[in-house]
């Protein structure tokens, strides 16, 4: 075999093996978020917040532990509450989940009946917009953790 013909095979085995190796080692598309976890120390009364005050739908959980309640927020997505913190999550606002709700109004309403105070992002007023329009609130859960709620269109 000639010089020239054996760089032709070795190139077109190289970039064989290059192709396949590249197919097996990148994903096709990006992942999709699947959950969220938060530990918090009285797993009860974090139910009741997530299922009375943001009306999230409880789905079965596997461990079967007295530990994990999960929560459906989407389609294809949950947030799990896991029992056991001993202390409050101490995190700046800027660290938070966010639900999108159609009426932001209607969702302060019952906020408000709740007792549940929100601010605006910087906390100087209820509520701020955004560049875009979007309306938005933020609260805390009982162990700390901020929830921003808006009312954007997606």
């Amino acid at each position: 075999m000639n010089a020239t013909r054996l760089a032709w095979v070795l190139t077109l085995a190289f970039w064989l093996f290059s192709a396949m190796v590249h197919s097996q080692t990148t994903p096709t598309k990006s992942p999709e978020f699947d959950h969220h976890a938060i530990h918090v120390r009285d797993l009860a009364k974090s139910v009741e917040f997530y299922e009375k005050v943001m009306g999230l739908e409880k789905i079965p959980e596997p461990f079967k532990d007295g530990r994990h309640i999960w929560f459906r927020v989407g389609p294809h997505s949950q947030l799990h509450i896991v029992g056991g913190a001993t202390e409050i999550s101490t995190q700046p606002i800027d660290v938070h989940m966010a639900f999108r709700v159609a009426s932001i109004t209607d969702f302060m309403a019952h906020l408000d009946k709740m007792q549940v105070k929100y601010r605006s992002f910087k906390g100087d007023d209820k509520m701020n917009t955004r560049p875009d329009g979007v309306h938005q609130i933020y609260f805390q859960d009982l162990d700390g953790y901020w929830i921003e709620v808006n009312d954007g269109k997606y």
